[in-house]
Protein backbone atom coordinates (compact mmCIF):
# COMPACT_ATOMS: atom_id res chain seq x y z
CA UNK A 1 0.00 0.00 0.00
CA UNK A 2 1.52 3.25 -1.00
CA UNK A 3 0.50 6.22 1.17
CA UNK A 4 0.64 10.20 0.38
CA UNK A 5 0.28 12.51 3.56
CA UNK A 6 -0.66 15.78 2.05
CA UNK A 7 0.79 18.61 4.91
CA UNK A 8 -1.22 20.87 3.11
CA UNK A 9 -0.55 24.76 3.79
CA UNK A 10 -3.40 25.97 5.82
CA UNK A 11 -4.95 29.73 6.08
CA UNK A 12 -7.31 29.40 9.35
CA UNK A 13 -10.66 30.52 8.26
CA UNK A 14 -9.93 30.57 4.48
CA UNK A 15 -11.94 27.76 2.98
CA UNK A 16 -11.56 28.85 -0.60
CA UNK A 17 -7.50 29.03 -0.18
CA UNK A 18 -7.46 26.16 1.71
CA UNK A 19 -9.65 23.90 -0.55
CA UNK A 20 -8.05 25.22 -4.18
CA UNK A 21 -4.42 24.50 -2.02
CA UNK A 22 -5.98 20.90 -1.32
CA UNK A 23 -7.59 20.27 -4.92
CA UNK A 24 -3.96 21.33 -6.83
CA UNK A 25 -2.09 19.47 -4.64
CA UNK A 26 -3.88 16.22 -5.33
CA UNK A 27 -4.00 16.76 -8.83
CA UNK A 28 0.04 16.30 -8.61
CA UNK A 29 -0.10 13.45 -6.51
CA UNK A 30 -2.46 12.00 -9.01
CA UNK A 31 0.53 11.20 -11.75
CA UNK A 32 2.06 9.06 -9.44
CA UNK A 33 1.13 5.11 -8.25
CA UNK A 34 -0.67 5.94 -5.31
CA UNK A 35 -3.34 3.65 -3.48
CA UNK A 36 -4.41 6.23 -0.18
CA UNK A 37 -4.29 9.91 0.03
CA UNK A 38 -4.98 11.44 3.55
CA UNK A 39 -5.85 14.87 4.73
CA UNK A 40 -5.17 16.76 7.25
CA UNK A 41 -7.78 17.55 10.58
CA UNK A 42 -9.70 20.38 9.60
CA UNK A 43 -8.04 21.06 6.28
CA UNK A 44 -11.17 23.25 4.72
CA UNK A 45 -10.76 25.61 8.47
CA UNK A 46 -7.92 25.71 10.14
CA UNK A 47 -8.04 25.14 14.14
CA UNK A 48 -10.11 26.94 14.46
CA UNK A 49 -11.76 29.82 13.40
CA UNK A 50 -15.27 30.91 15.92
CA UNK A 51 -17.77 30.75 15.84
CA UNK A 52 -17.23 27.26 14.50
CA UNK A 53 -20.96 27.03 13.89
CA UNK A 54 -20.47 29.51 10.66
CA UNK A 55 -18.17 27.31 9.07
CA UNK A 56 -19.76 24.26 9.57
CA UNK A 57 -20.70 21.96 6.71
CA UNK A 58 -24.33 21.00 6.76
CA UNK A 59 -24.55 17.12 7.42
CA UNK A 60 -21.13 16.58 5.33
CA UNK A 61 -23.37 17.13 1.84
CA UNK A 62 -20.46 19.82 0.53
CA UNK A 63 -17.38 17.48 1.92
CA UNK A 64 -18.67 14.11 1.18
CA UNK A 65 -20.03 15.44 -2.76
CA UNK A 66 -16.63 16.70 -3.41
CA UNK A 67 -14.19 14.64 -2.32
CA UNK A 68 -15.90 11.67 -3.62
CA UNK A 69 -15.85 13.38 -7.18
CA UNK A 70 -12.39 13.62 -6.55
CA UNK A 71 -11.68 10.22 -5.48
CA UNK A 72 -13.74 8.81 -8.32
CA UNK A 73 -11.52 10.91 -10.97
CA UNK A 74 -8.24 9.81 -9.91
CA UNK A 75 -9.52 6.39 -8.59
CA UNK A 76 -7.87 7.02 -5.22
CA UNK A 77 -8.63 5.89 -1.79
CA UNK A 78 -8.30 9.31 0.14
CA UNK A 79 -8.55 9.63 3.91
CA UNK A 80 -10.65 13.17 4.04
CA UNK A 81 -8.88 14.37 7.29
CA UNK A 82 -11.81 16.10 9.30
CA UNK A 83 -14.03 19.05 8.57
CA UNK A 84 -16.52 20.88 10.90
CA UNK A 85 -20.12 19.44 10.63
CA UNK A 86 -23.05 20.07 11.47
CA UNK A 87 -25.95 17.77 12.21
CA UNK A 88 -28.57 18.38 14.29
CA UNK A 89 -27.40 21.28 15.31
CA UNK A 90 -24.30 19.96 16.97
CA UNK A 91 -20.44 20.46 15.83
CA UNK A 92 -18.65 17.74 14.65
CA UNK A 93 -15.03 16.99 14.07
CA UNK A 94 -15.44 14.48 11.55
CA UNK A 95 -13.40 12.18 9.34
CA UNK A 96 -14.67 10.93 6.02
CA UNK A 97 -13.24 7.71 4.25
CA UNK A 98 -13.66 7.00 0.28
CA UNK A 99 -12.74 4.59 -1.64
CA UNK A 100 -11.17 4.61 -5.38
CA UNK A 101 -14.93 4.38 -6.36
CA UNK A 102 -15.99 7.41 -4.61
CA UNK A 103 -18.04 5.70 -2.38
CA UNK A 104 -18.09 6.91 0.79
CA UNK A 105 -16.87 3.69 3.57
CA UNK A 106 -16.54 5.26 6.74
CA UNK A 107 -17.61 8.29 9.00
CA UNK A 108 -15.64 9.05 11.95
CA UNK A 109 -16.22 11.55 15.20
CA UNK A 110 -13.31 12.87 16.59
CA UNK A 111 -13.34 11.00 20.44
CA UNK A 112 -11.38 12.91 22.86
CA UNK A 113 -11.76 17.30 22.38
CA UNK A 114 -8.93 19.20 23.74
CA UNK A 115 -10.28 20.93 26.13
CA UNK A 116 -7.09 23.18 26.44
CA UNK A 117 -8.29 25.20 23.45
CA UNK A 118 -12.25 25.11 24.67
CA UNK A 119 -13.01 22.45 21.81
CA UNK A 120 -14.80 20.76 24.02
CA UNK A 121 -17.25 23.58 24.23
CA UNK A 122 -17.39 24.46 20.62
CA UNK A 123 -17.50 20.47 19.46
CA UNK A 124 -19.72 17.13 20.33
CA UNK A 125 -17.43 14.47 20.91
CA UNK A 126 -17.98 10.89 18.74
CA UNK A 127 -19.00 8.17 20.97
CA UNK A 128 -17.12 5.02 18.62
CA UNK A 129 -14.21 3.94 17.16
CA UNK A 130 -13.91 3.04 13.56
CA UNK A 131 -12.03 0.95 11.36
CA UNK A 132 -12.51 0.06 7.41
CA UNK A 133 -10.91 -1.95 4.78
CA UNK A 134 -8.68 -0.02 1.79
CA UNK A 135 -7.83 -2.36 -0.91
CA UNK A 136 -8.01 -5.64 1.41
CA UNK A 137 -6.01 -3.90 4.54
CA UNK A 138 -7.97 -3.04 7.67
CA UNK A 139 -7.46 0.64 8.98
CA UNK A 140 -8.60 2.54 11.68
CA UNK A 141 -8.40 6.36 12.25
CA UNK A 142 -7.53 8.73 15.60
CA UNK A 143 -7.72 12.26 15.14
CA UNK A 144 -4.83 14.54 16.47
CA UNK A 145 -5.25 14.74 20.48
CA UNK A 146 -6.52 10.97 20.45
CA UNK A 147 -3.22 9.79 20.07
CA UNK A 148 -2.50 11.06 23.35
CA UNK A 149 -4.68 8.35 24.91
CA UNK A 150 -3.16 4.74 24.51
CA UNK A 151 -5.78 2.68 25.56
CA UNK A 152 -8.04 4.11 22.99
CA UNK A 153 -5.22 3.32 19.95
CA UNK A 154 -5.00 -0.04 22.14
CA UNK A 155 -8.83 -1.01 21.03
CA UNK A 156 -8.07 -0.51 17.54
CA UNK A 157 -4.92 -2.65 17.45
CA UNK A 158 -6.79 -5.19 19.48
CA UNK A 159 -9.14 -5.21 16.59
CA UNK A 160 -6.73 -6.32 13.85
CA UNK A 161 -5.78 -3.04 12.25
CA UNK A 162 -2.89 -2.97 10.22
CA UNK A 163 -2.73 0.84 9.41
CA UNK A 164 -3.89 3.69 11.63
CA UNK A 165 -4.35 6.91 9.93
CA UNK A 166 -3.85 10.22 12.27
CA UNK A 167 -5.01 13.37 10.78
CA UNK A 168 -3.87 16.57 12.94
CA UNK A 169 -3.76 20.41 12.99
CA UNK A 170 -0.97 20.05 15.85
CA UNK A 171 1.28 22.97 16.87
CA UNK A 172 4.55 23.42 16.51
CA UNK A 173 5.45 24.40 20.29
CA UNK A 174 4.60 20.36 21.20
CA UNK A 175 6.42 19.26 17.88
CA UNK A 176 8.67 16.70 20.40
CA UNK A 177 4.76 15.41 21.70
CA UNK A 178 3.88 14.30 18.44
CA UNK A 179 7.02 13.08 16.90
CA UNK A 180 7.08 10.83 20.45
CA UNK A 181 3.61 9.59 20.50
CA UNK A 182 3.31 8.63 16.57
CA UNK A 183 6.20 6.54 16.99
CA UNK A 184 5.37 4.86 20.70
CA UNK A 185 1.71 3.90 19.59
CA UNK A 186 3.17 2.41 16.07
CA UNK A 187 6.18 0.12 18.14
CA UNK A 188 3.51 -0.43 21.17
CA UNK A 189 0.84 -1.96 19.19
CA UNK A 190 3.08 -3.41 15.71
CA UNK A 191 0.97 -1.03 13.48
CA UNK A 192 1.90 1.02 10.62
CA UNK A 193 1.09 5.07 11.56
CA UNK A 194 0.26 7.76 9.70
CA UNK A 195 0.49 11.22 10.79
CA UNK A 196 -0.70 13.97 8.83
CA UNK A 197 -0.32 17.46 10.06
CA UNK A 198 -0.87 20.54 8.82
CA UNK A 199 1.14 23.69 8.33
CA UNK A 200 1.18 27.60 8.73
CA UNK A 201 2.21 31.41 8.83
CA UNK A 202 4.19 31.59 12.46
CA UNK A 203 3.67 35.17 11.36
CA UNK A 204 0.15 35.12 10.03
CA UNK A 205 -0.94 32.80 12.36
CA UNK A 206 -2.15 32.57 16.68
CA UNK A 207 -2.14 28.89 16.10
CA UNK A 208 0.81 27.88 14.32
CA UNK A 209 0.27 24.46 12.85
CA UNK A 210 3.91 22.79 12.98
CA UNK A 211 3.92 20.41 10.17
CA UNK A 212 6.27 17.34 10.49
CA UNK A 213 3.64 14.64 9.29
CA UNK A 214 5.08 11.54 9.87
CA UNK A 215 4.64 7.79 8.36
CA UNK A 216 5.96 5.28 10.73
CA UNK A 217 6.27 1.38 10.18
CA UNK A 218 5.55 -1.17 13.42
CA UNK A 219 9.37 -1.24 14.30
CA UNK A 220 9.15 2.38 14.88
CA UNK A 221 11.06 2.80 11.52
CA UNK A 222 10.66 6.56 9.89
CA UNK A 223 9.49 5.70 6.21
CA UNK A 224 8.82 9.78 5.57
CA UNK A 225 8.93 13.03 6.99
CA UNK A 226 7.38 16.32 6.29
CA UNK A 227 9.59 19.52 6.83
CA UNK A 228 8.67 21.86 10.26
CA UNK A 229 9.86 25.21 7.60
CA UNK A 230 8.16 24.45 4.07
CA UNK A 231 5.02 26.91 4.66
CA UNK A 232 4.39 26.22 0.84
CA UNK A 233 3.30 22.48 1.81
CA UNK A 234 4.13 19.44 0.79
CA UNK A 235 3.37 15.37 0.14
CA UNK A 236 5.25 12.66 2.01
CA UNK A 237 4.68 9.19 0.15
CA UNK A 238 5.63 5.62 1.94
CA UNK A 239 5.15 2.42 1.16
CA UNK A 240 3.62 0.43 3.32
CA UNK A 241 4.76 -3.36 3.29
CA UNK A 242 1.94 -4.71 5.35
CA UNK A 243 3.82 -8.22 5.36
CA UNK A 244 6.19 -7.08 7.26
CA UNK A 245 3.75 -6.91 10.52
CA UNK A 246 3.47 -10.67 10.44
CA UNK A 247 7.09 -10.97 11.02
CA UNK A 248 7.47 -8.06 13.61
CA UNK A 249 4.55 -9.99 15.77
CA UNK A 250 6.27 -13.56 15.23
CA UNK A 251 9.68 -12.13 16.74
CA UNK A 252 8.26 -10.37 19.86
CA UNK A 253 4.66 -11.14 19.91
CA UNK A 254 3.42 -8.57 22.54
CA UNK A 255 -0.42 -9.47 22.35
CA UNK A 256 0.12 -13.33 22.66
CA UNK A 257 2.34 -11.91 26.06
CA UNK A 258 -0.40 -9.09 27.25
CA UNK A 259 -1.93 -10.02 31.10
CA UNK A 260 -5.35 -8.35 31.19
CA UNK A 261 -7.02 -10.23 33.78
CA UNK A 262 -4.08 -8.25 35.82
CA UNK A 263 -4.84 -4.73 34.83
Amino acid sequence: MKVSAVQLPIITGNKIYNTNSMEHMLNDIATLRTDVVVLPELWNTGFYPKPISHFADLDGEHTIKSISQLAAKYMLNIIAGSVPTNRGGKIYNTSYIFNRSGNLIATYDKVHLFSPSGEDRDFTPGDRMVTFTLDGIKCGIATCYDIRFPEYIRSLALADISVLFVPAAWPSERLMHWDTLLRARAIENQIFVVGVNGISDPDGEDFHLGGHSTIIDPWGEILAQGSCSKLEGEVIHANLRIAIQDKIKESIDVFNDRRPEVY
